[in-house]
C-alpha cells in the first residue's frame, strides 16, 4: 500500500492506516520479545542483545532512509531518553 494512495482518501482511511502500523509494531516487538527472550534462555548475554538488536535496527534504517536521515533521528536520541521515552518503568501522569 502507497501512503501517497491512502493519503488521498477521508481522515478515516489515515486512521486505519495508522492503527494497521500500530498493530503491526506491537506484533513485530512481539516477535523480537520472543526471539530475546530464547536468546536469554541460551545464555546469550542481554548487553550483547542489545548491541546486536541495535546493530541490525540501525543498519535497516540506513539501507531504507539513507545514513543523513538516520543520523539526524539518533541525534534526538539523547533528549528523548532522558525524557523517559524508552523507560518501561516510568510513570504516566
Amino acid at each position: 500500500m502507497k501512503l501517497s494512495k491512502t493519503l488521498k482518501g477521508d481522515n478515516g482511511s489515515i486512521e486505519r492506516l495508522a492503527e494497521a502500523e500500530r498493530e503491526e509494531r506491537q506484533v513485530a516487538l512481539e516477535y523480537i520479545a520472543e526471539a530475546w527472550n530464547t536468546a536469554e534462555d541460551d545464555g546469550i548475554a542481554t548487553q550483547a542483545l542489545a548491541h546486536a538488536s541495535l546493530f541490525a535496527a540501525i543498519t535497516s534504517l540506513v539501507e531504507h532512509h539513507g545514513e543523513t536521515a538516520i543520523a539526524e533521528l539518533i541525534a534526538t536520541l539523547p533528549d528523548r531518553i532522558q525524557a523517559g521515552e524508552y523507560s518501561l518503568s516510568r510513570s504516566l501522569q
